[in-house]
C-alpha cells in the first residue's frame, strides 16, 4: 500500500492526514506556547500601566503565567480540531446530545471558567499594586479598604462567571432563573440569615469606622493588632502570633476598647520596700523616681508618684505615668527603661525591695 493510499485512508470520518496535520498543529503550538505567553505576559502587564518594577513583574507573572498557558493550549486546540470533520458526531434528534455536542460544551466550560480564572488573577495584582501604594501613605483607611474592594471584586466577578457559565453553557434561561430566585427570596434570606448580618456589620465598621487596619484592639477578651477586614468576619493578630478570627456581626454588637485610638498609654504599679527603709529614704526615693518619669522623653507630665500603703511585708510606694504613643513597641520599651532606672534608685538610697515574708516573735516566759 502506497503512502498516498495511507493518507487517504478515512477512520471515523477523517482521513490519516488530517489526523497528521492535527498532530502536527498541536506539537507545533506546543513549542510556540511558552514563547508566546512570555509575549502576552508582557503585553498584558503593560495594560496595567507604570510601576514596572520587579517585584510587580515576578508577581504578574506568579499569578497569570499559568492560566494564560492554559488558556493559549485551548486556543491552540480549537485551531487544531478545524482540519477534522466531526459531523458524523453530532445528533440528529433535536433536543439530544451527540459527542461533539458534549465535546464542545466541555470546551466552552474549560474556556469560560480560565477566561474568569484569569479575570480573578488580575484583580489579585491590581490589589497587590493597591496595596503597596497604601503603605506609603499616612492613612489607614485605605489600607483596610483594597482588601475589602478586591474580595467584593472577585465575589462579583465569580457570579458573573457562574451566570455566563449557566447560560451558555447548560442553556439556562437567566431571566427566568432570576425570577425563581425571586420567589425563593425569603427562604434564601432566612438560611444566609448569619452572612447577612456579617456582611451588613462589615459595611458598618467601614461607615462607622470603630477601628482601622493596624489599629490595637480589645474585643471579647482577645488583644491583638487588626489585620483585614472581610466581607465575612475580621481578622485579628495576637501579641502571641495567632490570628483570631471575629465574625463581624459579633464586632458591632460586643463592647470592643479601640487602644490604637488612645493618644497615651497608662502604667501603674506599686513598688514595696522592707520596713528598715527610713523616712528620708522613702522621701528621697519618691522624689526621684518623680524626677525620672516627668524628665522622661516618652512621658508627659502627669505622673504621680506617691507613698500609699502600709503593705503586709512592705512599704508600698505607688507609680503611675502615662506614655505618649499608642504603640506597643513603644510602651514596652519605655518601661523596661524607667523599670531599671527605678532599680538604680532604690540602690542608690541604700535600701531593699521588699518580698512576702512572716515574721515570728517568741515570747520567753520567765516563771
Amino acid at each position: 500500500m502506497e503512502i498516498a493510499e495511507i493518507l487517504d485512508f478515512k477512520f471515523l470520518g477523517n482521513t490519516f492526514l488530517s489526523y497528521l496535520y492535527f498532530l502536527v498543529s498541536i506539537t507545533i503550538g506546543s513549542l510556540i506556547v511558552i514563547p508566546l505567553s512570555s509575549y502576552m505576559l508582557k503585553s498584558l502587564f503593560k495594560f496595567f500601566g507604570k510601576g514596572n518594577n520587579q517585584k510587580n513583574i515576578d508577581k504578574f507573572n506568579s499569578l497569570l503565567k499559568k492560566p494564560i498557558k492554559y488558556f493559549l493550549f485551548l486556543v491552540i486546540l480549537y485551531f487544531a480540531s478545524l482540519v477534522l470533520d466531526f459531523s458524523q458526531f453530532m445528533s440528529n434528534n433535536e433536543g439530544s446530545l451527540g459527542i461533539i455536542d458534549i465535546i464542545s460544551k466541555t470546551f466552552n466550560l474549560l474556556l469560560l471558567i480560565i477566561i474568569f480564572w484569569i479575570i480573578n488573577r488580575a484583580i489579585d495584582f491590581i490589589g497587590f499594586k493597591l496595596k503597596n501604594r497604601a503603605s506609603e501613605t499616612e492613612s489607614k483607611v485605605d489600607d483596610q479598604l483594597i482588601p475589602f474592594a478586591v474580595d467584593m471584586a472577585k465575589v462579583i466577578t465569580v457570579i458573573l462567571g457562574v451566570v455566563m457559565i449557566l447560560g451558555n453553557v447548560f442553556n439556562v434561561n437567566i431571566t427566568a432563573l432570576v425570577t425563581g430566585l425571586g420567589i425563593g427570596g425569603v427562604a434564601f434570606a432566612l438560611a444566609s440569615k448569619e452572612s447577612l448580618e456579617n456582611l451588613l456589620g462589615s459595611f458598618t465598621i467601614f461607615f462607622d469606622k470603630p477601628f482601622t487596619v493596624g489599629d490595637i484592639v480589645t474585643l471579647g477578651g482577645v488583644t491583638g493588632v487588626v489585620e483585614k477586614v472581610g466581607f465575612r468576619s475580621t481578622r485579628i493578630r495576637t501579641f502571641d502570633k495567632s490570628i483570631v478570627t471575629v465574625p463581624n456581626k459579633n464586632i458591632i454588637s460586643s463592647e470592643l476598647d479601640n487602644l490604637g485610638a488612645r493618644p497615651v498609654r497608662r502604667v501603674k504599679f506599686n513598688i514595696g520596700l522592707t520596713y528598715d527603709a527610713t523616712v528620708n529614704n522613702i522621701k528621697a526615693i519618691v522624689n526621684d523616681i518623680q524626677e525620672l518619669i516627668d524628665k522622661h522623653p516618652e512621658t508627659n507630665n502627669e505622673g504621680k508618684v506617691r507613698f500609699l500603703n502600709f503593705g503586709a511585708s512592705s512599704l508600698d510606694i505607688m507609680v503611675l505615668y502615662y506614655v505618649n504613643s499608642p504603640d506597643w513597641e513603644v510602651l514596652i520599651d519605655t518601661q523596661e527603661k524607667i523599670n531599671y532606672s527605678i532599680i538604680d534608685i532604690v540602690a542608690k538610697h541604700k535600701c531593699d525591695f521588699a518580698f512576702p515574708s512572716t515574721s515570728v516573735y517568741i515570747e520567753k516566759n520567765n516563771n
